[in-house]
């Protein structure tokens, strides 16, 4: 498929103004439905990035040029920099989850600029994929209001939550990214807002200060993802740095946000029990007090895949020699039937059992809402 003239967009007052300059987003093609790029929210977007071509496309699903292409190995950053998609989500289904959150909603993006080198939202799409927003946001936040209404209150406390029903916003993208894109997270913030027996909930190892604007009023939970500094500089690619992410968790108590933390993922290699544990320390001496009243934590231990393994080797081998441990792992077939590998049974539960005892040494204000 080639590439088609650039959309005409229709002429509905002054633009919005462009991105400010940022490292993760340097975009030059757009790639859109024309549904999409003819919406409001689309229009803003395209607004955000008026130097970068847009290319007209049949569906988001349907970009050779992304989705599929092996050749995108050797541009991974690349293509998460430069590339953008704009789509229509057609299928709004909220999915019960009971883990991290009691449902999973549709998102309102999917992709991400970043680049961990075990996330599994590559496979999403295959290979890179870079952010798709979807621009349809007034039907997603519909659709949540029509479903947080079918539930009624929350009437029993689960490991969820104790009072309200939570919907995870960030399966398949991160939402601190997502909203230097578009208004799509502030949207979703505003109508968590407004529903008092549920909470927006998504994890982010980005800091955007933005955020701190949006008055979330208590109804939306920000999960920092940690881990310790010398992992994050290989595996968490362009993303904030732990100790940014450290810093930022009173600021966003304060701007009225829940916030949890994720230690996740754990990888295990040698030293990884002090490390930590150093970690841990410095949480409890940098949170302060307002921040430890109300922080709880998940606990995930890596889970990785032979063909996203392969896919690293190909951009990233240096994150496979602490992600790739055939000697510690064993095969898991996971709920969406992907073929994973994880820690060894006997393996993990020991080091599940050491990192609760690292927490409760010390960090023992930090409940621990579940681990695996």
């Amino acid at each position: 498929m080639g590439a088609a003239e650039p959309l005409t967009l229709f002429d509905v007052g002054p633009p919005p103004a462009p991105m400010p300059p940022n490292h993760l987003l340097r975009v030059r093609r757009v790639y859109a439905e024309p549904a999409a790029a003819e919406s409001p929210r689309g229009r803003e977007v395209l607004g955000r990035f008026p130097d970068a071509e847009v290319v007209e496309v049949p569906s988001h699903w349907q970009i050779p040029e992304l989705h599929g292409n092996a050749g995108n190995v050797d541009r991974w950053v690349r293509v998460k920099t430069e590339t953008l998609v704009l789509g229509v989500r057609k299928g709004l289904a909220t999915r019960p989850n009971g883990r991290s959150a009691n449902f999973i909603a549709p998102g309102p993006a999917n992709g991400c600029a970043m680049a961990c080198a075990y996330c599994y939202v590559p496979r999403r799409k295959g290979f890179a994929n870079p952010i798709t927003v979807f621009t349809n946001i007034e039907q997603i936040t519909a659709h949540l209001r029509r479903h947080v209404a079918r539930q009624g209150p929350k009437t029993e406390p689960d490991q969820c939550d104790p009072d309200a029903w939570v919907y995870d916003i960030g399966e398949n993208s991160d939402c601190s990214v997502d909203a230097l894109v578009s208004d799509n997270v502030a949207d979703l913030v505003t109508t968590f807002r407004g529903l008092p027996t549920a909470k927006a909930s998504f994890a982010t190892k980005y800091v955007n200060r933005g955020l701190l604007g949006l008055d979330p009023a208590g109804r939306t939970r920000v999960r920092f993802s940690l881990m310790p500094d010398d992992d994050a500089r290989v595996l968490d690619v362009r993303t904030s740095r732990v100790a940014e992410r450290i810093a930022a968790v009173d600021d966003f108590v304060a701007a009225g946000y829940e916030v949890h933390l994720n230690l996740s993922p754990v990888v295990l290699r040698p030293g990884w029990e002090e490390d930590w544990g150093r970690l841990l320390e410095r949480l409890d001496d940098e949170l302060g007090p307002a921040a430890k009243a109300q922080a709880a934590a998940e606990v995930i231990f890596l889970t990785h895949n032979e063909a996203l393994h392969e896919v690293n080797l190909g951009w990233h081998p240096t994150a496979e020699q602490l992600l790739w441990r055939p000697d510690l792992q064993e095969p898991k077939r996971s709920q969406n039937g992907q073929d994973n590998v994880r820690y060894r049974a006997g393996i993990k539960r020991a080091a599940v059992a050491r990192l609760r005892e690292l927490v409760a040494r010390h960090a023992p204000w930090l409940d621990i809402r579940y681990a695996f």
